[in-house]
């Protein structure tokens, strides 16, 4: 293996064990909640983690081995299964960070409607086409054997071995694509643009309100007025950050290796495999980095994780305390005998 080679199964490795860890931790979130399960968007998380907690376990592992040996690992039927599943996963969680997307809009956009627009149905129900329309790709690509071990990303993934079927492979992939990667990211963009609208809409009604009470309050402390100042300026930027990255991620993640398949379909341009390892890393990046985009560092999320750790801390601490009271009666004992 050379030092590139040794590098990227580093970098999977961690990507898997940090994946595992964040995704798990969701799932913990969700069960030990009530609050979280009532939640609608909880239902697509919920999706999007179990996703990820499958790609996990089953195209990473597959990955790393082919870095590692530089073929295909297990037999067909394995690669066959796991590149099924790693075209359908991928597709179910841009899908499901679509319908987050669409959630959010829907809240702050029409809050009074929400509850009535967004109910725990209506989420089943988009729940429901995100599957079918995951689904219906690699069943395509399965009966035409277009799954199978491709050398240049070491996955177990779309690949088509028979020259006479090429354009067709190029048609179906410049579609499938279509419309999982660019109608996710047209549908995120639209829906985050428009409650960023909103979100600064409500931040200069308040800047108005603030700046006209620090007009009548003559006497206020000039630190104070600093603080009012420099709030007013975080409330602008925490929307945009916000929605930048979440679509940053998404862009960041997918966009490489996207683009590089569309490019691979055009034999006069030759792509090192380094790069199309990396452009794959990137895309698994995100099974890495939604827990924590959409999840775990969200305010309700947060106070969860850390009740859960804390509970396992102290129950961990009054074993640990029962045990040193028994060795301590032990011991006792033994001295009286």
């Amino acid at each position: 293996m050379s030092i590139w080679e040794v590098i990227l199964a580093f970098v999977v490795v961690v990507l898997m064990l940090v994946a595992l860890l964040a995704n798990l931790l969701v799932l913990m979130c969700f069960l030990y909640s009530a609050d979280i399960r009532k939640q609608v968007p909880g239902l697509f998380i919920l999706n999007l983690t179990f996703c990820n907690l499958l790609m996990t376990v089953s195209s990473m592992p597959l990955t790393l081995a082919g870095i590692i040996y530089k073929s295909q690992p297990g037999g067909d039927q394995i690669c066959h299964i796991v590149g099924f599943l790693e075209t359908f996963l991928t597709t179910n969680s841009m899908l499901s960070m679509a319908a987050l997307s669409i959630d959010r809009w829907i809240a702050v956009v029409f809050p009074l409607s929400y509850h009535s627009k967004m109910r725990y149905r209506d989420a089943a129900l988009i729940l429901s086409y995100t599957w079918l329309h995951s689904v219906s790709f690699p069943i395509v690509a399965a009966s035409l054997s277009w799954v199978g071990f491709h050398h240049l990303y070491a996955s177990c993934t779309l690949y088509n071995k028979k020259p006479e079927d090429r354009t067709q492979f190029v048609i179906f992939t410049g579609v499938f694509h279509t419309l999982s990667f660019l109608l996710s990211l047209i549908v995120l963009c639209f829906t985050y643009l428009k409650v960023l609208k909103v979100a600064r809409f409500h931040c200069k009604r308040i800047d108005v309100i603030t700046m006209q009470t620090l007009v009548l309050l003559v006497d206020i402390h000039p630190s104070v007025r600093e603080r009012c100042l420099e709030e007013q300026k975080r409330r602008r930027q925490r929307a945009t950050k916000k929605i930048s990255t979440f679509i940053g991620t998404f862009v960041l993640c997918f966009a490489p290796y996207v683009i590089t398949r569309l490019v691979e379909l055009s034999s006069v341009v030759h792509i090192n495999s380094h790069w199309g390892i990396i452009s794959k890393c990137l895309a698994y990046s995100k099974v890495v980095s939604d827990p924590f985009v959409y999840s775990l560092l969200r305010h309700q999320y947060k106070k969860t994780w850390k009740d859960i750790i804390n509970k396992i801390l102290k129950r961990s601490s009054i074993n640990s305390s029962a045990l040193t009271s028994e060795s301590h009666n032990r011991n006792i004992l033994q001295l009286n005998e």
